[in-house]
Formats: C-alpha cells, sequence, structure tokens
C-alpha cells in the first residue's frame, strides 16, 4: 500500500461533473494543502443532468463544465481534462481505455481516484451505469494499458507517452470501503465546492444537512466519533 506522504501526483477520473466533489473533495483538499498536484478527469460533460429547461444539451455541458472549473478551484485543483464522451450512455470501451490511459500516462500519478464498477446495493447512487462503466475501464487502463509499452502504441510512437505504473487506486463508492479520510478539517470546502454546481444542487431543499449527515455516519462507520466527518475508498493496490 502507499502511504499518503508518498503521493506527489494524484488524477481523479470520474463520469460527471460533480461527481469529484460528491466522492472525495474532502480528500483533494486534505492532499493540494499538503502540496500534492491533483488533476481531474472528467469523462462526460454532464449533458444530460440538471433542472434548467432553457438550455439545450450544449448549453448545459458548458455550464457544467464552468461549475466543476470553479467547484475544483475550491479545493485547489486547477488542471482539468474534459474527455467529452456522451453522458448517460458511457460504455466501457477500448476507446475509453485508450482515451484514460493516455492521461495517466501524461499525468504521471502515484494514486489514481475513481468509481467502485460494481454495484452498491447498500446506497443506488453510487451505482449510475455512467459511473460504473467509468470505474471499469479506469482499472483497465491502470493494469495493464497505462505500464504496458505494447498496449495503444500510438500512445508512444505518435504521441511520445512512455508508460506509467499506478501503485495504488482509491474507489469510491463501494459498499463494503476498507479505507477512510478524515475530512472534518476540509469539509466546508467540500461543501463549498458542491454548491458551486449550481444546476446540480440549488433545487435540493437540505441539501446541505444531506451532505453533512451522510459522510458524519462514513466517520462514525470509520470510528472516528461524532463531530467527525469522512470520506470512503476502496484500496486496491496494483503492484
Amino acid at each position: 500500500m502507499v502511504s499518503e506522504n508518498e503521493i506527489d501526483r494524484v488524477l481523479v477520473v470520474t463520469a460527471h461533473p460533480d461527481d469529484a466533489d460528491f466522492a472525495a473533495a474532502g480528500t483533494v483538499a486534505r492532499f493540494t494543502d499538503n502540496g500534492v498536484k491533483v488533476v481531474y478527469c472528467v469523462v462526460t460533460d454532464g449533458d444530460a443532468g440538471g433542472f434548467d429547461r432553457e438550455l439545450d444539451n450544449g448549453g448545459m455541458a458548458g455550464l457544467r463544465r464552468a461549475e466543476q472549473t470553479a467547484a475544483a478551484g475550491v479545493v485547489g485543483v486547477h488542471e482539468l481534462r474534459f474527455l467529452g464522451y456522451r453522458d448517460g450512455v458511457v460504455e466501457q470501451t477500448l476507446d475509453l481505455r485508450r482515451d484514460i490511459a493516455r492521461v495517466i500516462r501524461q499525468v504521471r500519478p502515484d494514486l489514481v481516484i475513481t468509481h467502485t464498477p460494481e454495484r452498491n446495493y447498500s446506497f443506488i447512487a453510487p451505482s449510475h451505469p455512467d459511473h460504473r462503466a467509468v470505474g471499469g475501464a479506469t482499472l483497465d487502463a491502470v493494469y495493464p494499458d497505462a505500464r504496458n509499452p505494447y498496449a495503444f502504441p500510438e500512445l508512444l510512437t505518435e504521441e511520445g507517452l512512455e508508460a506509467w505504473t499506478v501503485p495504488e487506486v482509491w474507489l469510491n463508492g463501494h459498499e463494503t470501503p476498507d479505507h477512510f479520510v478524515d475530512v472534518t478539517d476540509t469539509f466546508d470546502r467540500k461543501i463549498a465546492a458542491l454548491l458551486a454546481h449550481t444546476s446540480q444542487t440549488s433545487h435540493i431543499e437540505g441539501f446541505e444537512d444531506f451532505v453533512r449527515s451522510r459522510f458524519a455516519l462514513m466517520a462514525e462507520r470509520a470510528g472516528f466519533g461524532e463531530g467527525r466527518y469522512a470520506e470512503a475508498y476502496k484500496r486496491v493496490p496494483t503492484v
């Protein structure tokens, strides 16, 4: 397992704008506060989500990219890659694996954070099909694609991207997490990042209370005690 003080670069791969903030913004803020470089890779522009019926899909995509960029800045992330896949119909294809492997080779992270590819039967929200497809494709991109110089050879021969081995992946949304990060000190910034996604959160009554209660329960599950907040992951060592 990789210890947190050995991590210099983190890549967060998500299906939609706002996924990183729901799952990991507190953890990300902890990393950036400690000088770790964090990059977001967002597979879709979230054009199938939102409640402003005055916007067509193109307008919603632009709005959601802007919201994610603003939210990322709240937690110290200033480099984002949008892959432009269609929201709601993501599949675990070779093209998606190649595109994520490309970003891995560009960023060369010590840790990748992404969705679990497994269905969560205790809490349905993490089991969106786009999440599961992106999680599965990301795990395949980590192993074997990004580390194998013979996988997608054009990444090396045409783009000059050398193979890269990611030592560990943290999966969010897993039904049986085994790693909890105390994000109490960064939780207000997590809330601020989520509220930056106005098209997704402004219409939800009691939204902040819901988020606080959910991540307080995570902290209790982790044994951190009352008055604390935690984000939860399944750790996947790859070396």
